[in-house]
């Protein structure tokens, strides 16, 4: 243990039981970790792990009496926060300790101006209201990066990009010159450059301020990169704790070398020009109309998708990165005609750029997609069962009850899951089951293209992994085509056997991804490869995104 003098926070014992009814569980179990003035310390675990329920607990931020202590204490310079009054703890909060949470678009009010917000803390925590607040405004606003903020302070948390969101929420918690920031995956939700800059900013607002830092997180290169020390949690329990040199270079527990092996690995499928082309586009557009005067004339175009060409084989995938808002998915959309372009694409030879939706569907089992939020995706009033069999009702009509049920267990063997979950509902399921219940309803109907759009980004680096590895299994098996549109590099690497980076409706790089990889020539592609593989080597947070 260190001098009490440097230590800040003090966690010992603590244990998050929860009630509901007559059944008490036991969330986190008796974990011990410490904060001296100064250091960042990394909170690392798997979704259920037990981590944003330690750091909630720290502000007393979970929702009480369904939430309860059995034990510890949470020592503040000294001064127990479980036993403090509900007045010693307005006082913590926001002053002496803040907290930045994951989504910013869900932590922000919707319905309140950037200034307002900011402002509310200034006033209930220092008194600070008029032109005095408005100066401290905009002073932390370009603090943290945003990019003329007087034009920004009647803005709306919708009129800003997820970096500036993430931004606004990192000035409300600096606005009263914390001592201890408390970080709950601040970065999970961005794009890697933006996460980048956005680390690179917490880095030198903490070298300024002398803040000490409460950072959680799945990501272990973001660890390897920020922290000075790691404790690593699993199941509610702190199984591993010490220099974040010390844990990388020695793991001593089982669960934290699993960790550190769980980031995506293995080589796309050999490249071979024999194989029939699935998908083939050339000047494809979509271009959204600017209308504007009282005849409602279009005055310009948002080109979100502006000339793209690309070719893509059976048992091949092509990777389409790029940053929010680049054209990735609008891309995507073009291709399976869920969206108007223009342009000629073709699909096994035939050009369906101009079919119309009759036409297409048809060809609907053999064009599927797999979307990011696999919980946003599946219906909740349906089960796994009847949500994999929909597909076959429209396509496969002639099949019997009896025959599609068989169908539906054979997709979820496919996918790793056991035919008997088919009677439950997707909230039953952890995050990866459920991408593989999309999976499997897309894989259902046999299809020959299948585009997958970010499949990996909302779920743990090991869950992330076990996906990659299922999606490759899959191609072999199946001869499949991957349109494979991501922000994660990483992923991309172990999948993609050619690469197009897209930024603002425009392909700057295109090619083999080993050559992509290896030897990137635009710089924005450099940006990108910085950010996914050597965050020190970013930019500084002065380019927003």
């Amino acid at each position: 243990m260190s001098d009490a003098a440097e230590t800040l926070l003090s966690v010992r014992a603590l244990s998050v039981a929860f009630h509901q009814g007559g059944d008490t569980s036991l969330a986190v179990d008796r974990i011990s970790f410490e904060i001296r003035k100064g250091e960042v310390v990394a909170l690392v675990g798997e979704s259920g792990s037990g981590k944003s329920v330690s750091a909630n607990s720290i502000l007393r931020l979970l929702p009480y009496p369904a939430a309860s202590h059995p034990s510890g204490e949470i020592l503040f310079k000294g001064k127990d926060l479980l036993k403090a009054s509900d007045k010693a703890l307005r006082d913590v909060r926001g002053n002496d300790i803040t907290m930045i949470f994951q989504e910013p678009m869900t932590s922000l009010n919707p319905l309140h101006t950037i200034e307002k917000q900011i402002a509310e803390v200034l006033e209930l925590h220092q008194g600070v209201t008029g032109q005095a607040a408005r100066t401290r405004i905009l002073e932390l606003l370009n603090q943290v990066g945003i990019r003329e903020p007087e034009k920004r302070l009647k803005a709306y948390p919708h009129e800003l990009s997820g970096g500036q969101r993430q931004r606004v929420m990192i000035a409300m918690a600096l606005a009263n010159r914390p001592e201890l920031l408390i970080a709950d995956e601040p970065t999970t939700a961005l794009d890697v450059t933006v996460q980048a800059q956005i680390l690179e900013l917490l880095r030198q607002l903490k070298g300024q301020h002398g803040m000490s830092m409460l950072f959680i997180t799945h990501d272990l290169g973001i660890v390897r990169k920020f922290a000075d020390r790691v404790c690593v949690m699993t199941k509610g329990k702190i199984v591993e704790t010490g220099t974040v040199e010390e844990v990388f270079r020695n793991p001593k527990h089982d669960y934290t070398r699993h960790l550190l092996a769980s980031e995506p690995r293995g080589e796309p499928p050999r490249t071979d020009s024999s194989k029939p082309i699935v998908m083939q586009g050339s000047n494809i557009r979509v271009w959204f109309p600017i209308k504007s005067g009282l005849m409602r004339k279009v005055v310009d175009h948002v080109k979100a998708v502006d000339g793209i060409d690309l070719q893509l084989r059976a048992g091949q995938t092509l990777g389409v990165v790029g940053e929010s808002g680049s054209g990735k998915t609008t891309l995507g959309l073009a291709l399976t005609r869920l969206i108007s372009s223009q342009g000629r694409i073709s699909f096994v030879g035939k050009d369906i750029a101009s079919y119309t939706f009759t036409e297409m569907r048809p060809l609907r089992n053999q064009l599927q997609v797999v979307f990011q939020d696999p919980y946003g995706s599946l219906s909740p009033r349906m089960s796994v069962g009847d949500i994999i069999a929909e597909g076959l009702k429209v396509h496969e009509r002639s099949l019997s009850y009896e025959q599609r049920d068989q169908r539906v267990c054979w997709a979820l063997e496919e996918v790793g899951l056991d035919p008997l979950t088919r009677w439950r509902y997707p909230h039953e399921f952890s995050g990866g089951q459920r991408q593989r219940i999309a999976i499997a309803r897309a894989m259902v109907l046999k299809p020959r293209f299948v585009m997958l759009d970010e499949p990996t980004s909302a779920l743990d680096m090991s869950v992330q992994a076990q996906v990659v590895d299922l999606l490759r299994d899959l191609q072999r098996k199946h001869d499949l085509a991957y349109l494979f549109i991501s922000h994660d590099l990483k992923v991309v690497k172990a999948l993609a056997n050619d690469v197009i980076v897209m930024r603002f409706g425009k392909v700057v790089e295109q090619g083999p991804s080993a050559k992509i990889f290896s030897a990137p020539k635009d710089d924005y592609t450099k940006a990108l490869m910085a950010a996914a593989f050597n965050i020190e080597a970013v930019p500084t947070p002065a380019v927003q995104q």
